[in-house]
């Protein structure tokens, strides 16, 4: 049997066939024009869902289900998306819409939560409690305890981006202040970055941006690390301090067997991984048993499509 499984998100539908054991046969991709009503964007995610069996070769029958990783919270019993600002969502009936085009079992979850299953699914091992953390615009991620999601009595659970690192820091897109997102997504460093170059106009790092703060990437603060820069390398240790300090928070609330990283940034690799593992160690609460294994994710962007494919069975 196959799986059918979906990415939503604010720019683009992506969606793939999925066998039994995890690959990504095939793919479809559409525009998701969140602009329009859900009636379109269900219609478009179900057509490229479609897209991605027919164009393989795979009629219906054989698909076992359809899975749906969406931002936002997302009420799967219901088969509702409850709120998602990117797409202007709110109590949106997606499951009954999609049914119109797809009579299959749809399961519905967040795109975080889908990202931390694919992973776990991926990584084949036997664990109780598995994290995953995801580093990007914002910091998501999931949690699996005993092989299922942990997603709370109310399918909202596990926003390990708003857990609170500085209380009454830095405002955050959520309207609280001091959230571990604020300070530790990508785009954190690259407000750390335009701040440190608006300040030191003729740096080295201001010249790898021409001066002009418009071109701070992601990348920027690592580069000028790399070739010796002090003002990149401060940016770069402070921000890899903000990420291990919550990761520490993750690591002392759940105790998991593995946590993986996961985002465009965690392909620094060994750059950001070590001094995570050398701060957790100095500074976690467990001692005298054994620990939790800290390592980069290894599925990237498929990571939320083989999670999607297996919600019905998580």
């Amino acid at each position: 049997m196959y799986y059918l499984a979906v990415d939503l998100g604010g720019t683009n539908i992506k969606a793939g066939l999925v066998d039994e054991n995890g690959n990504i046969l095939n793919r479809a991709q559409r525009p998701t024009g969140a602009e329009r009503g859900y009636e379109e964007i269900a219609k478009d995610i179900s057509l490229c869902a479609l897209e991605a069996a027919e164009t393989a070769g795979v009629s219906l029958d054989e698909i076992e289900s359809v899975g749906i990783g969406s931002p936002g919270t997302i009420d799967n019993k219901k088969g509702i998306i409850v709120y998602a600002n990117n797409i202007n969502f709110r109590n949106t009936p997606l499951r009954s819409e999609m049914q119109k085009y797809i009579n299959k079992p749809i399961y519905m979850g967040n795109d975080a939560n889908c990202a931390a299953l694919g992973e776990y699914v991926m990584l084949k091992q036997d664990m109780d409690c598995f994290v995953f953390v995801t580093l990007g615009t914002g910091v998501g991620g999931g949690v699996i305890i005993n092989g299922k999601l942990f997603t709370g009595f109310n399918g909202a659970g596990t926003e390990l981006g708003h857990t609170t690192l500085f209380m009454g820091g830095k405002e955050c897109t959520c309207g609280k202040k001091g959230c571990w997102e604020r300070y530790a997504a990508t785009t954190a460093v690259i407000d750390m970055t335009k701040e440190a170059v608006k300040a030191n106009p003729g740096s080295y790092l201001a010249s790898l941006c021409d001066g002009d703060i418009e071109k701070v990437g992601g990348k920027t603060a690592f580069t000028a690390m790399e070739n010796g820069d002090e003002l990149g390398t401060k940016i770069v240790n402070q921000w890899i301090e903000y990420v291990a300090e919550g990761i520490t928070n993750m690591v002392n609330i759940f105790q998991p067997e593995v946590l993986s990283i996961g985002g465009a940034i965690s392909r620094e690799g060994d750059r950001i991984l070590k001094p995570i593992i050398k701060y957790v160690e100095e500074n976690r609460y467990s001692r005298d048993v054994e620990q939790t294994k800290i390592q980069i994710a290894k599925y990237g962007n498929d990571a939320g499509l083989i999670g999607a494919a297996f919600l019905g069975k998580h």
